[in-house]
């Protein structure tokens, strides 16, 4: 079962700052009905192009290239760093997940800033 606390969500937190620190990102962590991690992106250098909202993780490569597939690419690996695991088998029904993982780009009412 899906479980995300602040003790797993410290451990990205760590995970994550020198992520941020290299592509100059300004961004919030927050645990969503505990059992997602969710990063949300304020500020930062990268344009992102008109993709404001959510990141698909599962399609990162196709809808993003250069500089912005990188971060989110350094960024998704980040949020999998609290020993996150999948046995999930769809064929028989079974999901066993260590936790969800989000990113959005910009919030509602405050959208992302591309700024140098």
């Amino acid at each position: 079962m899906a479980y995300m606390n602040q003790e797993r969500k410290a451990k990205i937190a760590e995970a994550l700052k020198p992520v941020l620190a290299k592509y100059k990102m300004k961004g919030t962590l927050s645990v969503r009905h505990h059992s997602a991690i969710v990063l949300t992106l304020k500020k930062g250098p990268i344009d992102f192009g008109k993709t404001e909202g959510s990141v698909n993780v599962f399609w990162i490569d196709k809808f993003y290239e250069g500089v912005a597939r990188d971060f989110l690419k350094e960024a998704h690996d980040a949020l999998l760093s609290a020993g996150w695991y999948n046995r999930s088998d769809a064929m028989t029904d079974y999901f066993d997940i260590a936790y969800y993982t989000d990113i959005n780009i910009g919030a509602w009412g405050k959208p992302y800033e591309v700024a140098a």
